[in-house]
């Protein structure tokens, strides 16, 4: 186990909605789930710093970042260029690396039949990096996959209605164009597709009312009153103190 083996696995846990925006990351914590030392849990936690994954605090250690309005739309942005201008400069993709997308995209499909949230969310993100190793590009792969992660950080954050199953045909439809040769239509389903996703946010919740969250956690809850200590009881505010 390496440093960048122990990035990379919270990287995918992202991917997988199985790590929230804020999530503590402790130092001693993750030693023990992957048994190795502090100072290599610290290494992959400073990787992920620098790439924008996690943030410190000095009193209270590592946490996953939560990224404001103004960097969700960064992030799209920057996307956009660069998946666009990733299609645009490709070559024509031989059978092989069509072969393999529509591999992939038989796995989300079946993943959206499934129960498995955390796995159709893993590969509706990795779509996009397998896309740009099939388009001859690693570097820019890798960072995709950064800002893929990022994203489903903000699509949880700012409680995303965006439809998995739309997601999945507009990978479909995506690989078609490029299986045809067709690589104007590729590039502009592809901008179309990130606009949906980003569309899908609710990036003006909490500048319309900056209590929003707190006013949801602390609204009242049905559930049996008789009983002031259980969970479903209004008067239990345990999940949100």
């Amino acid at each position: 186990m390496t440093s960048s083996d122990i990035a990379d696995r919270i990287v995918e846990a992202i991917l997988a909605q199985k790590l929230a925006p804020g999530a503590r990351l402790g130092e001693q914590a993750l030693s023990m789930l992957f048994d190795c030392s502090r100072t290599l849990v610290r290494e992959a936690m400073m990787q992920l710093a620098a790439r924008g994954i996690v943030t410190v605090s000095s009193r209270r250690g590592w946490f996953v970042v939560e990224p404001s309005e103004a960097e969700a739309r960064e992030a799209f942005e920057a996307r956009r260029v660069i998946e666009t201008g990733l299609i645009r400069s490709a070559a024509p993709m031989d059978k092989t690396k069509l072969d393999k997308l529509k591999r992939h995209i038989r796995e989300e499909k079946q993943a959206l039949k499934g129960a498995d949230v955390g796995r159709r969310s893993y590969l509706l993100g990795d779509f996009h990096v397998c896309l740009a190793e099939c388009l001859g590009n690693q570097l820019l792969a890798d960072t995709l996959r950064d800002f893929t992660a990022r994203t489903t950080l903000i699509a949880m954050l700012y409680q995303s209605t965006h439809d998995a199953a739309q997601s999945c045909q507009e990978h479909v439809d995506i690989v078609k164009a490029l299986e045809a040769g067709d690589t104007a239509r590729a590039e502009a389903l592809m901008a179309q597709h990130i606009g949906h996703v980003q569309q899908a946010l609710r990036l003006d919740t909490a500048a319309a009312d900056p209590l929003a969250n707190l006013r949801a956690a602390l609204a009242p809850v049905s559930g049996p009153r008789n009983d002031p200590d259980s969970p479903s009881s209004p008067t239990y505010l345990g999940a949100v103190l």
